[in-house]
């Protein structure tokens, strides 16, 4: 799922090793979690949940969603927003008084989404490769 864009292809691979290694580090830090959306046995979403703690508003805590994917063929089916409601739930439940993500600028589709589901695209997000 992560490499069905033109986005995505053009940063993943098939090597298997990195994404091995990343996935024994998220797994080994309570405060990543790793969301998969499962429907008939067939994994069709998933994302990355982080839980910050941070200084700012009074030393709340954050929750961070990064890498979410649906299928192809089941976008526009509500999984997304099953995907993201788990995410706010999860992100209560630690104590977050905030949820943020990213998204890219060329991924109108997904602003639309994103939109819908009440988030505002408040900040402008910097990033530089390192």
């Amino acid at each position: 799922m992560l490499a069905d864009d033109p986005l995505g292809q053009a940063r993943e691979s098939s090597n298997l090793a990195p994404y091995e290694a990343a996935f024994a580090e998220i797994a080994a830090n309570p405060m990543h979690q790793l969301i998969v959306g499962e429907l008939d046995g067939r994994i069709v979403a998933t994302c990355q949940l982080t839980i910050l703690a941070g200084l700012s508003r009074q030393g709340a805590k954050r929750a961070l969603v990064e890498a979410v994917r649906v299928v192809a063929d089941l976008r526009g089916h509500r999984i997304g927003e099953a995907l993201m409601a788990e995410c706010e739930a999860r992100a209560r439940a630690a104590g977050a008084s905030v949820i943020q993500l990213t998204t890219d600028k060329t991924r109108l589709r997904a602003h639309a989404f994103y939109d819908r589901l009440g988030y505002t695209p408040s900040h402008i997000g910097y990033k530089k490769s390192l």
